[in-house]
């Protein structure tokens, strides 16, 4: 058996070696919208962890698992996740309180996901090296890219499911092995994906998931020398903390950002524009790292953006997540939409209007759009992670830009405009990971380059760049 029941609830420890181990110290895992208790999870301690590091190291020393092999296990990882779609996004709706059709396209995202890395697995590769100069007339040079070793995967709350499959399938495409820690508040999409892919055959010791409070076992996967590589993805805070602990071994990081999304007058279509500013600023109870934030809105359509957004925001229904129409769901927990309320008070009685929203109920706040907001508010200078919005006028593009870049992070912004030249600019003046022209900045397609500049992170993701940050490329050289 893979789980126990515990008082009719599902209670996961650690996968260890193909196996889950129980764990007597545990933590709850709560329905974040009703508050209810429905699993607990193991709380590693330092030896759960040095047991599952150990058996990835000693795995990746000593089973190998071909290209074919990597391929059709993700692939049959991904025929089981088609089959257990409604089951999985349902964890989805409890443990995160994602809305459920929000919940069905993570699922759609991450299988899609399992399918890129297994396509990606086929085509590592490496490149000639060109020789020429004198004294080289007889040697040919040529690089394989070769895994990195024990991976350690830390990964988000808000999309567990796509973000953890971004990890761990080009982790395991690359031919590593995989020592997983789940944020606590939402592991057991992530103890599912351990078992689809034990499931799909991928043999033991492959990927380990040890559960546990970030400060604690986080810490202990830090401190162990034998992770050759960190991925993470949450907090610029503990996406620093996690360079300053780990010496000179590989990291990649994807961070916060607060997205600056500029509709300059010449936008085509306005009412598309607002549509997509205002539901992808609320996707996820806004709880996204490139969700829309900031919207910069040229003077001249200003006061019609403002009346749009506002009737966009108001058709939104907020509620129960398992409801099918239901738009916007709970935060993560009371004390992050409390939080979030406190930042929109703070704005209030620095001279900010409300023009929707700002009411919460428990762990719900409702869609918020602000104006009149100032650059030094918390809700717009820092990472709101909750649903809401910034509008704010601007005279000229050159000062959308500078007010775009005028922050320390740098992960994606957007641009509605119709003049190719601006669009050129955009691209080489925006100091961002990505820049989304016509399109807002929540847009990801999942096997593209993804990720960040300044406090936003170092590293790419999409399964073909991470699987170039989980190789070492290693130089041959021949002297024939």
């Amino acid at each position: 058996m893979s789980t126990v029941a515990l008082e009719n609830k599902i209670n996961y420890g650690h996968f260890i070696n193909g196996q889950w181990i129980l764990d007597q110290n545990t933590i709850p895992v709560v329905n974040k919208y009703t508050g209810e208790e429905i699993s607990r999870v193991g709380n590693a301690s330092r030896r759960i962890v040095s047991e599952a590091v150990t058996n990835a190291f000693e795995t990746f020393q000593t089973k190998k698992l071909s290209t074919i092999q990597r391929y059709e296990i993700l692939m049959r990882a991904a025929e089981i996740a088609k089959e257990r779609k409604e089951e999985l996004a349902m964890i989805l709706v409890h443990e995160v309180g994602k809305v459920l059709k929000d919940a069905r396209g993570e699922i759609d995202r991450g299988i899609q996901t399992l399918i890129a890395s297994a396509e990606e697995a086929k085509r590592i590769a490496g490149i000639g090296i060109p020789l020429g100069q004198p004294g080289n007339e007889n040697k040919m040079a040529f690089t394989v890219r070769v895994p990195v070793g024990v991976i350690g995967a830390i990964t988000p709350f808000n999309f567990p499911f796509n973000l953890t499959i971004h990890k761990v399938a080009p982790a395991i495409a690359a031919g590593n092995t995989v020592v997983l820690k789940p944020a606590e508040v939402t592991p057991l999409i992530a103890c599912k994906i351990a078992e689809i892919l034990s499931e799909a055959g991928l043999p033991a010791g492959f990927l380990n998931v040890v559960n546990g409070l970030g400060q604690e076992t986080g810490q202990y996967l830090l401190e162990d020398e034998r992770i050759s590589m960190f991925t993470f993805t949450g907090s610029p805070g503990v996406g620093r903390h996690i360079k300053n602990n780990t010496g000179i071994r590989k990291v990649v990081l994807e961070l916060g950002n607060n997205s600056p999304n500029i509709i300059h007058k010449d936008v085509s279509d306005l009412d598309r524009a607002v549509e997509l500013c205002v539901t992808r600023g609320y996707v996820n109870a806004g709880q996204a790292c490139i969700s829309v934030q900031r919207v910069y809105v040229h003077r001249d359509i200003y006061d019609l953006f403002v009346e749009k957004s506002v009737k966009v925001a108001q058709s939104l229904k907020v509620g129960d997540p398992t409801d099918p129409a239901t738009d916007i769901g709970p935060m993560i927990s009371e004390k992050e939409a409390k939080r979030a309320e406190e930042w929109i008070q703070d704005s209030l009685r620095d001279g900010a209007v409300l023009a929707h929203g700002g009411k919460r109920n428990g762990s719900i706040l409702e869609p918020t759009i602000l104006i009149d907001v100032k650059p030094t508010m918390k809700v717009v200078c820092q990472e709101v992670f909750a649903p809401i919005i910034n509008i704010l006028p601007f005279d000229d593009i050159d000062e959308a830009f500078i007010q775009a870049n005028d922050t320390k992070y740098g992960l994606q912004a957007g641009l509605f405009t119709s003049d190719i030249n601006l669009v050129m600019r955009a691209a080489q003046e925006l100091r961002f990971g990505g820049v989304i022209i016509n399109d807002v900045s929540t847009y990801r397609a999942d096997v593209m380059p993804y990720g960040g500049v300044k406090d936003s992170g170092i590293g790419k993701e999409g399964p073909h760049y991470a699987i170039q940050e989980m190789t070492d490329e290693k130089l041959v050289v021949i002297n024939l």
